[in-house]
Parts: C-alpha cells; sequence; structure tokens
C-alpha cells in the first residue's frame, strides 16, 4: 500500500541489469533447443537407411522433439511461474545432455524416437522459460526489440541446424547429429548460472497439476493420431487415440472453468490480439517447420543432393529471418500487428505456391532458393508479432502462459503441420508407387512383401532398387516420381492452412489503433486485478 492508502502497483523496468548479457544468455540457451529440434531432417535419408525404417517411423524421428516439447510446454510454464524460471531453465539444459546421448547412439529407430521426445521434454523446461524471462524482465518497446531479436535468432538458428548437420553426414555417422549441440549445452549452462537473475515476477499461486497432466494427453493424443492415421492397420490404434484427445480436451477445459488457479486462463486466452494471434503463430511456425521437413527429404530423395548440399540450400531462409525480424519489429510499432501478420502471410503463400508449381524432378537451385527466401521473409514478417500479441495480452505474472502458448505456436504447430504433411506425403507416395505397380508390364510378377517394401518409404525402395539391379532404373525413378506426388500433398495442404490463416486474421484481428486501444484496456484490468489481490492478502501475504 501507498502512504496514501490507495493500492501500490508496481511499475515494470524498461529492462534489466545487464540486458545484453541476459537477453544473449537467453539467445543461446534457445539455440540448443533450437538446433535439437531442427537437426533430424537433413539426416532422415540416412536414418532410413540405417534402420529400413518406414516413412511413418521417420515421421516420428522428425516430430518426436516437438512432440515432446508442445506436450509438456503449458504444464511446465506454469510450473516455472510458480518454483522459479532460472531452476527450470538450468534443469532442462541439464536434461538435454543425456537426452542428446541416447539419440546419438540409439540402436534403433524406436529408442531414436523416445529419445527425441525426452529432448523435447527437456526442452519443455527451458525454452519456454527464455520468453517468460523475457517478458518478465523487460517492457515497452524494449520488449519489442528484445521479442525480435529472439525470434529471428532463434528462428535462424534453427535453420543452421540442416548445415550443421550436412556437413557432419559428410564425415561421420548419423548419430554425430544429435550429439552437435552437447558443447552449446555446457556455454548456455554457464551463461544462464551466472546472468540470468534468480527470480523475476514468479507467481505465488499453487500449480494446477490436474490440468497439466490433461494438457499433456490432449497435445500427446492428438499429435500420434495425425501421424499414424496413414499406417495400414492401425485403425484401432488411431480411434483410441482420438478418443483420448477429446477427453482430455473436454476434460482440461472443465478443469480450467472451474480449477482455483487455472492452469490456463481462459478468460485471457479468449482476448482477441491473444486467440488469434496464437492461431496465426501456430500455422505460421508450423508451415515453416513442415516446408523443411518435406524439403530436405526431397532434394536428397528427388534432386540427389548429398547431405552438405541439402543443409546449405537453406542457407536463404536464415538470412532473410535475421534481416527481416528487425523490420517486423518497427512495423508492429508503426502499423500494428494486424499489418506485419498479413504481410509475412503474403510471402508464406507465394512460397508454398511456388514449392507447388516449381519444384519438380529437374529444378535448378534458383527455383530452390527463391523458394527458402520468400518463406524466410514469411516468418521474419509474421514471426515477432505472433509473439509479441501474445506477450501483451497478458499480466506478467501469467508470463509462464504467454510463453508457453508462443511456444505451442512453434512446437505444437510444427508437430501437426509437420504431421499432417508426413502423413499426406506417406498416403501420396504409396498411392502414387502402387499405382505405379500396377501400370507396370512387371506389376503382376511383385510380390506382395515386395510391394510394400516398395510403397514403405523412399529408402526402402532404394534397397530394393539394390537387391533387383536389372529394375534398379525403374524403381528410382518410380520412387522419385511417387515422392512428387507425396509432396504436392503436403504443399497443397500447407497452402491451405495459410489461406485459413490470411483470412482469420483479415477478419478478426483488429486494427492497429483498435489493438492499442485492447491492449490498455487489459493492461488496466489486469493491474486492477492485481491490486485486489494484493490488498487481499494483507502486509503478511496469507489473505486478511
Amino acid at each position: 500500500m501507498s502512504k496514501s492508502g490507495a493500492p501500490r502497483i508496481d511499475v515494470q523496468p524498461e529492462a534489466p541489469a545487464r540486458a545484453s548479457l541476459v537477453l544473449a544468455s537467453l539467445i543461446v540457451v534457445a539455440a540448443v533447443a533450437n538446433l535439437n529440434l531442427s537437426v533430424a531432417n537433413v539426416a532422415l535419408p540416412a536414418i532410413g537407411k540405417a534402420f529400413d525404417s518406414s516413412q511413418t517411423s521417420l515421421n516420428m524421428v522428425a516430430v518426436g522433439y516437438s512432440l515432446g516439447l508442445a506436450a509438456s510446454v503449458l504444464y511446465l510454464g506454469a510450473v516455472g511461474d510458480r518454483h522459479g524460471r532460472k531452476l527450470l531453465l538450468l534443469l532442462g539444459i541439464a536434461l538435454s545432455v543425456p537426452a542428446c546421448l541416447l539419440a546419438g547412439f540409439a540402436p534403433n529407430d524406436t529408442v531414436l524416437v523416445l529419445a527425441r521426445i525426452l529432448g523435447g521434454l527437456s526442452a519443455g523446461m527451458a525454452y519456454p522459460t527464455t520468453l517468460a524471462l523475457i517478458t518478465a524482465l523487460w517492457a515497452g518497446p524494449g520488449r519489442t526489440k528484445s521479442i525480435a531479436l529472439w525470434s529471428a535468432l532463434g528462428g535462424g538458428i534453427s535453420m543452421l541446424g540442416p548445415v550443421i548437420a550436412g556437413a557432419l553426414l559428410e564425415r561421420f555417422y548419423w548419430g554425430s547429429v544429435f550429439l552437435v549441440t552437447l558443447p552449446l549445452a555446457v556455454i548456455a549452462l554457464v551463461m544462464a548460472l551466472l546472468f540470468v537473475p534468480s527470480h523475476a515476477n514468479e507467481s505465488a499461486e499453487p500449480v494446477d497439476d490436474l490440468g497439466g497432466i490433461l494438457s499433456v494427453l490432449l497435445i500427446a493424443g492428438l499429435v500420434l493420431a495425425i501421424n499414424f492415421a496413414a499406417v495400414p492397420d492401425e485403425g484401432a490404434l488411431v480411434i483410441g487415440l482420438v478418443v483420448i484427445a477429446l477427453a482430455a480436451g473436454a476434460a482440461f477445459f472443465w478443469r480450467q472453468r472451474r480449477a482455483p488457479n487455472p492452469l490456463y486462463d481462459l478468460h485471457v486466452a479468449g482476448r482477441r490480439t491473444f486467440w488469434v494471434a496464437a492461431c496465426a503463430g501456430i500455422i505460421v511456425f508450423g508451415s515453416m517447420m513442415g516446408s523443411a521437413f518435406v524439403s530436405q527429404q526431397y532434394l536428397q530423395n528427388v534432386l540427389e543432393y548429398n547431405p552438405v548440399e541439402a543443409g546449405a540450400a537453406i542457407l536463404p531462409l536464415v538470412v532473410m529471418m535475421v534481416l527481416v525480424a528487425p523490420r517486423s519489429a518497427k512495423l508492429v510499432e508503426t502499423r500494428g500487428a494486424r499489418t506485419t501478420l498479413l504481410t509475412g502471410y503474403a510471402f508464406l503463400f507465394l512460397a508454398f505456391a511456388w514449392m507447388l508449381l516449381f519444384w519438380g524432378e529437374d529444378s535448378s537451385y534458383w527455383q530452390i532458393g527463391l523458394a527458402y527466401v520468400l518463406v524466410g521473409i514469411g516468418s521474419g514478417f509474421a514471426g515477432t508479432p505472433a509473439s509479441h500479441s501474445l506477450t501483451g495480452s497478458v499480466p506478467v505474472r501469467r508470463a509462464g502462459m504467454a510463453s508457453g502458448t508462443a511456444d505451442l505456436q512453434r512446437d505444437l504447430g510444427g508437430a501437426v503441420m509437420q504431421s499432417i504433411m508426413g502423413v499426406l506425403l506417406t498416403a501420396g507416395y504409396a498411392s502414387a508407387f502402387s499405382a505405379a505397380i500396377a501400370a507396370s508390364p512387371e506389376g503382376k510378377d511383385v510380390s506382395d512383401q515386395v510391394q510394400s517394401e516398395l510403397t514403405k518409404s523412399f529408402a526402402s525402395a532404394g534397397q530394393v532398387a539394390q537387391q533387383h539391379p536389372q529394375y534398379a532404373d525403374q524403381i528410382v525413378a518410380a520412387a522419385r516420381q511417387s515422392f512428387l506426388h507425396g509432396d504436392d500433398w503436403a504443399y497443397t495442404v500447407g497452402l491451405a492452412a495459410i489461406a485459413l490463416g490470411a483470412l482469420l486474421i483479415f477478419f478478426m484481428f483488429p486494427h492497429r489503433e483498435a489493438e492499442r486501444e485492447l491492449l490498455r484496456r487489459y493492461y488496466t484490468e489486469d493491474s486492477a486485478s492485481a491490486s485486489t489481490a494484493s490488498a487481499a492478502e494483507g502486509p503478511s501475504g496469507s489473505g486478511v
């Protein structure tokens, strides 16, 4: 209370002490998660050959990290809000070390998938906490600039993963790509220990553990159901997973409406600047990660790029994201989040249309590079306002909820879009190869077992080609055409998702002045609520 008897409202400082070192530490911590997230894509063909993996197994290797992160991020964000964000940050970095070692030395693709999920759980502790700390430690334009740097460098580092992985695969075995972040994890641990403040506006409210468990079941059930949807003879499993996801989702929303301290404040989530931005970000980051997942396989399987070339091919995306993000932050301040989001969406739509129309069996690199340039510009413009609107719509005490949702944008978006695009790639590939076998004069001589291997994945078709050298050229040609058929399906659904997201933003997200008025109103509501809660607790903090 102030001397006048009026409730005191603490004003958040513009920036913490040693702001540059704190921000650098948080970006390096985020880099550990970002690199671990993206290194698998270039290695997928090598993993497929090493384990004779199905396309579904490869999808799970790619999605496993996002699955572990997306499923845990809301729960762990709340745990950090309550028990200390720095503590959760340090635990997450430490856990990433055994997760990387298990992935790097996995004896089969099942263990590899489990290791990737464990790595995602470790990132669920560390990664959302980085944005929560930025939200808690910075305010005003400084927060916008910090989020822009965090978003751009995080996305750029993530996209450098394929380059680094490609270089490693040229000299070492596939598991080396999962070990590359170990030195960076040590650096991140030291920097976080030295420079990140121990406490930053943590909440004193208890964590909704039941809500946390239900959120894990909801997201895990959803992502796994999508991944197994195209697998033959797994209908019962898919139905079971869908039932789990629906039941957990219904129970989660029921719980959040009745819990005294909900894990996910549905009142805050219902704010237009929050939920529209959340949906927009899910599509933006999901499209970026889905395109990287499909395109890295396309470059190696169809165009026969080696791992280094395939990884380096994505560099234009990295460069454009880093260059555009600061301009995105300025555009958010001058024109508002709506205009900035729609600008990003326009470039993403052009990118997917270009990949669908002009990526073929004989595409030259300028056609590949231009698509990556467009994806980089689109993600650079759209990423900052998507995260900024979330953090600006919540009270600081709910920073974990905002950062968790911001991470869900990327990780749930990535898991869902990679899963959907992966399923369509799998189904399209199998459908086209089955049709090619049926149309071939030798089709009647192909046994069911061989056909199953041919339609399982591109890597399996390559192994069948080696076993039957007299038909090798035909098999490889059919596999390439079938892969192109499958990736057309994947890019088409990506285009549809981007179009729907753009319509949502255009009709539902407020214009600049209306957005600012809403944010001012939310701030006033949250300040009044915080003052009331403080007065009710009394000087002892135990209530009156």
